[in-house]
């Protein structure tokens, strides 16, 4: 198959496992505000971060960050990059911000990724009245909801396809699935309610 150049079609695991952005303490290590309490039912009082990674027809790699909301599931945040760089993380803080009503003073839970702890990104959560919060080193379950989002966008929106020829085109096709996530997805967690319905009706409640 190397020789040949063929890749499986189907989603594969290994080949898109999840990106490991964890370089040690380089900076400012956040307290587990959360601590695997996902209990939340109020949109905007708990977010999820986090980057994956998706392998591309030329092998090369795109990476994905996202933002949800523990309550709603709702996909508040999505950016592609060709580098898990200070680029990516910016342009997905930029995007959440935007959509952010005044005054939310929301947590944000991350791992303990090196972009995280930076102080681009610290000062620019205290700018905005964020309270930071980090998993505890190498537990994945500390942030379950981004995990399970992960989960779910590679199962329905890659799986059975083959690997997308480049970034453009994996972009295209992931917004219009966080498009169609965010409006028209029930779950038995939001109560039968999309994650936009879910959040419309909780915050007019």
């Amino acid at each position: 198959m190397d020789e040949l150049n063929v890749q499986v079609s189907m989603y594969n695991r290994r080949k898109n496992g999840k990106y490991s952005s964890y370089r040690g303490t380089v900076g400012k290590i956040a307290e587990n505000v959360l601590k695997q309490d996902f209990s939340h039912t109020k949109p905007y009082e708990a977010l999820h971060t986090d980057v994956t990674q998706v392998r591309l027809t030329d092998r090369k790699w795109a990476y994905i960050s996202v933002i949800t909301d523990e309550a709603s599931k709702e996909v508040l945040a999505f950016q592609v990059n060709d580098s898990p760089n200070r680029e990516l993380i910016t342009n997905t803080l930029d995007e959440l911000i935007a959509k952010l009503p005044k005054g939310s003073n929301s947590i944000i839970h991350s791992d303990q990724g090196w972009h995280y702890q930076l102080g681009y990104y610290t000062q620019r959560l205290l700018d905005n009245d964020f309270i930071q919060s980090m998993s505890k080193k190498g537990n994945c379950h500390d942030n379950a909801p981004i995990e399970s989002f992960f989960h779910i966008y590679k199962t329905e929106c890659l799986s059975g396809f083959p690997p997308y020829k480049d970034i453009k085109s994996l972009t295209e096709a992931s917004l219009n699935y966080v498009s169609w996530y965010n409006n028209h997805r029930i779950s038995l967690k939001t109560k039968g309610m999309s994650p936009i319905e879910y959040r419309e009706h909780t915050l007019a409640a």
